[in-house]
């Protein structure tokens, strides 16, 4: 097996991408980055030697993460702007507008999908797992996971459909 450090290099990019583009925002998915690789470095020595097992556990881990939280923080109501005093109501989304429209639409769009397809076409995507990987992970034949992808594939293409540019 990698040493704790070779798979935080590894893994920590994917998985904070996976976070964010399940509907975490960034500065949340670090910390659930952070808190994973402290679980990970805690169960060091029980790890397998495979490292499919580990990159696996990570995102099983920072799954079941993100669910505490989210029950944690059901009753915590979320605003899109800051208001201050002084200065009036700052933007909290510092991208450009087509930039911040585009995400807008691409977290829509992930949201219509059914929960099962979203987290296999994330894990494949975002995660760069591999087919085998999101079936141990997720305890479905790798023929589901690959057929799951392909149903993400098409409803998103059909949810942004008119993002499409054609000549």
């Amino acid at each position: 097996m990698k040493t704790i450090e070779e798979c935080y290099t590894t893994l920590a990019p994917k998985l904070t991408n996976w976070l964010v583009a399940t509907g975490s925002n960034y500065h949340e998915a670090c910390d659930l980055v952070q808190e994973v690789f402290l679980k990970i470095w805690k169960m060091r020595d029980n790890l397998r030697d495979d490292d499919s097992a580990v990159s696996g556990l990570v995102f099983t881990i920072a799954r079941n993460l993100r669910k505490n939280l989210a029950r944690d923080n059901r009753r915590i109501t979320f605003v899109d702007e800051i208001k201050d005093e002084d200065a009036g109501t700052v933007d909290a989304d510092p991208l450009p507008s087509d930039a911040a429209y585009l995400r807008r639409r691409l977290t829509e769009a992930f949201a219509q999908l059914p929960p099962i397809l979203r987290e296999a076409y994330t894990l494949f995507q975002i995660g760069e797992l591999s087919i085998r990987e999101i079936a141990a992970q997720t305890g479905v034949s790798e023929n589901l996971v690959k057929v799951r992808i392909h149903r993400a594939k098409e409803k998103l293409k059909e949810i942004l459909a008119d993002l499409r540019v054609t000549f």
